[in-house]
C-alpha cells in the first residue's frame, strides 16, 4: 500500500474511529488531523490528539511501518522532535524522539474498499484512470470541480506572467509581447517562439515598427532562417537587412535547427507564423495597454488580426512558390491566443492592481469564447463531460495534464468521490 493513500485517509477521516488506542492500549480521540504538509519535516502540523486522559498538540507522522521511521533517520532529526503520534498499517518496533522518549503509535485502520478503489484507479491504463467510472460522479460536481480547476489553471499562469515580470524589470509590454510570441509557436514550436522573443528585445521591434520590412527582417534573422546564398531575391533583401540591425542592436541568433516541421500543416509553419507575428508587431503600438483599456471580445479579435506581407500569400517558406492562399491569421487562432495570453495577463494585472472588475472581465472572455479543439477536449466529450466555453475546456485541459497523466487521484475531486463509493456502485 502506498504511503500517499494513508495520507488521504487521515487527511480526510475516512478510518475507522471506533476503539481506537495506541499499540500500548491507550485510548486515543483524533480531535484534529493537523494541516498537510507538503515541505519538509513531518507529515501533518498542528494536529491534535487525547491519549488517555492527556491533550496533546503538535505534528503527525505517519509510515507504512514503524521500523521506516529508523529507515528514513527520523530519530536523529530534530524537526520530528515535536512529533506527538506515528501514524502506521504495522507497528513492528517502537520508535522513539532525539531524546529517546517513546512515541505513542496508532496502526490505522479503514475499509478494504478504499484500498480497492485506489488500486482500480492507480492501475488503470486507460485514456484516464477514471474513464469506467466517471458516469458515477454528479454532472453538477464535476462543474463545481472544473470551476475550481479554471482558477487554479489561471494562477499556475500568472506565476509564469510574474517570473517574466521580474525578469523584464516589470515591464507588462515586453513580458506580454515575450508571452504572445510563444503563444504563436502554437504548442509545438512555443518554446522555439519564446527564445527567438527573449533574443529580440521588443524595444528594438519598437523603433522600426512603422518598416514592415525591418520587423520582419530582424525576426527571420534572429529566428535563424535566412540564408545569403539564397536565390530568393525577397530572403536576399531580408538578409541585407537584418546584417545593418544585427549590428546596431548587437543581436545573437538563437540555433534554427530547433524549429520544428515535421506533421505540420503548412499553414502552421513558422515562417507563416513568424510573417503573421511581424504584421502584428507592425500594426501594434503599446499593445498590452490597448487590451487592458478595452477586454471587449469584439475589439480583441479585430486587434489581434494580422495579415503578412504579399509574398506570404503564395509562400509557406523561403524559395517555393505555392498557388496563392490567404494567410491571414483565422479565427480559432486568434481566440487560442485571446485564451492563451490575453486572459491571463488580464488575470495577472488585475490581481497585481487589486482590480475585481477587470478580473471579472478576464474571466466572462473565457466564458464567451468557444470551447478549445483538441484531442484532450474530443476524448473528454467522449465520456460525456462535455465543454460549453473555452472556461470548460481550460479547466479539462487541466485536469488532464495535471492530474490525470500523473494519477493524483487522491488530489482530484473525481478521485475522493470514487475512492470513497461503495464497491457495488463502482463498478
Amino acid at each position: 500500500m502506498k504511503e500517499s493513500l494513508f495520507h488521504y485517509v487521515w487527511q480526510h477521516r475516512l478510518f475507522f474511529t471506533d476503539g481506537l488506542c495506541t499499540t500500548e492500549g491507550e485510548r486515543i480521540e483524533i480531535i484534529d488531523v493537523g494541516k498537510y504538509n507538503t515541505d519538509a519535516g513531518p507529515d501533518f502540523f498542528n494536529s491534535k490528539v487525547k491519549i488517555g486522559s492527556t491533550l496533546w498538540a503538535g505534528n503527525v507522522e505517519i509510515h507504512i511501518q514503524s521500523s521506516d521511521w529508523e529507515r528514513h533517520l527520523h530519530h536523529q532529526d530534530k524537526a520530528y522532535n515535536n512529533v506527538v503520534l506515528h501514524v502506521v498499517e504495522k507497528a513492528d518496533k517502537p520508535v522513539r524522539r532525539m531524546d529517546g522518549a517513546l512515541i505513542p503509535q496508532l496502526e490505522l485502520k479503514f475499509s478494504t474498499e478504499i484500498h480497492q478503489n485506489y488500486q482500480s484507479l492507480v492501475t488503470n491504463q486507460q485514456w484516464v484512470p477514471c474513464a469506467q467510472k466517471i458516469d458515477k460522479v454528479p454532472a453538477v460536481f464535476i462543474q463545481s470541480w472544473k470551476n475550481a480547476l479554471l482558477s487554479e489553471r489561471l494562477e499556475q499562469k500568472t506565476a509564469s506572467i510574474n517570473s517574466l515580470l521580474i525578469s523584464s524589470n516589470n515591464h507588462w509590454e515586453e513580458a506580454f509581447y515575450i508571452t504572445l510570441a510563444r503563444n504563436f509557436g502554437f504548442g509545438i514550436n512555443s518554446q522555439v517562439f519564446e527564445m527567438l522573443a527573449k533574443s529580440l528585445p521588443l524595444q528594438a521591434l519598437a523603433k522600426h515598427k512603422d518598416d514592415l520590412i525591418a520587423i520582419e527582417a530582424m525576426l527571420f534573422g534572429q529566428a535563424d532562417l535566412l540564408y545569403s546564398e539564397s536565390e530568393d531575391e525577397y530572403m536576399v533583401m531580408l538578409c541585407r537587412e537584418y546584417q545593418f540591425y544585427k549590428s546596431k542592436f548587437s543581436l545573437i541568433p538563437i540555433d534554427g535547427s530547433q524549429w520544428k516541421l515535421l506533421r505540420l500543416r503548412p499553414d502552421n509553419f513558422p515562417h507563416v507564423r513568424i510573417a503573421q507575428f511581424a504584421s502584428l508587431i507592425h500594426q501594434s503600438s503599446k499593445l498590452f495597454s490597448k487590451i487592458v483599456d478595452n477586454p471587449d471580445i469584439t475589439y480583441l479579435s479585430q486587434v489581434l488580426q494580422c495579415e503578412p506581407s504579399d509574398y506570404w500569400h503564395t509562400h509557406y517558406h523561403f524559395g517555393t512558390a505555392t498557388k496563392f492562399k490567404s494567410k491571414k491569421l483565422g479565427l480559432q487562432s486568434i481566440h487560442l491566443l485571446i485564451i492563451n495570453t490575453v486572459v491571463p495577463f488580464l488575470f495577472c494585472y488585475s490581481i497585481n492592481r487589486n482590480d475585481e472588475q477587470l478580473k471579472e472581465r478576464a474571466l466572462q472572455l473565457l466564458e464567451q469564447l468557444p470551447a478549445e479543439k483538441n484531442g484532450v477536449i474530443t476524448n473528454w466529450s467522449a465520456l460525456n463531460i462535455v465543454s460549453d466555453s473555452a472556461a470548460d475546456s481550460q479547466a479539462l485541459l487541466q485536469l488532464k495534464k495535471e492530474y490525470c497523466e500523473n494519477k493524483k487521484c487522491l488530489r482530484c475531486r473525481i478521485g475522493h468521490k470514487l475512492l470513497t463509493l461503495p464497491i457495488s456502485s463502482n463498478l
